[in-house]
């Protein structure tokens, strides 16, 4: 009875003292996006901004996953047709979305450098296209490189890779239209979080 007592005792300390290295930090995040869509002829890039918050869950200096809401605008500056179909002008299409992601990021050394990498889930909330319907949600995978500092502000950049088309052709069924011409989001992000220290 006793062993059984003195190994409880030492497993209970075990897993107090690895969930006392588990350090959960909430904070803020925003930038700016460059957006565009991929296939498109003579189109443009867009630079709009995201907005949005996060959990930052630390489970030792080298590994922490980043749970994330963000508000973020995109879409791309394609050209309009209008008249006899011969005159056109450049147009900012938006798509907006409410970003749900989480992405794991390793720390160099435990250091300020780090690399992230993880997925999305883009639900769309506004649009301004006319003659067409984009898709209500999109996909995504996101990698990047940031620094943060002791004070917890953290600089970044990604690249947001879209894996749903926007227009959700069915490829199969459409003569001419291949997987290659698809229409994704591709979206390059460069801003800051902040982390606020808890105890």
């Amino acid at each position: 009875m006793k062993k059984i007592t003195l190994i409880a005792f030492v497993l209970f300390i075990g897993i107090q003292s690895s969930q006392s290295q588990v350090r959960v930090s909430p904070g803020l995040r925003g930038g700016l996006n460059v957006s565009t869509l991929t296939n498109i002829d003579d189109n443009n890039s867009k630079t709009d901004f995201y907005v949005g918050g996060l959990v930052n869950i630390k489970f030792n200096k080298f590994f922490s996953l980043q749970p994330e809401i963000t508000y973020s605008r995109q879409g791309d500056e394609g050209r309009e047709y209008f008249g006899n179909g011969n005159n056109y002008r450049y147009v900012k299409y938006e798509l907006n979305y409410i970003t749900l992601g989480a992405v794991a990021k390793f720390n160099f050394n435990g250091g300020g450098f780090h690399l992230l990498a993880g997925p999305s889930l883009d639900l769309k909330v506004g649009d301004n296209y006319i003659n067409s319907n984009p898709e209500d949600f999109d996909l995504a995978i996101v990698g990047g490189i940031g620094y943060t500092l002791p004070n917890g502000l953290t600089f970044e950049a990604r690249i947001k890779q879209g894996l749903v088309d926007i227009y959700g052709y069915d490829y199969y069924d459409n003569d001419g239209y291949y997987t290659n011409d698809a229409i994704l989001n591709q979206v390059f992000q460069i801003g800051v979080s902040y982390t606020f220290k808890t105890k």
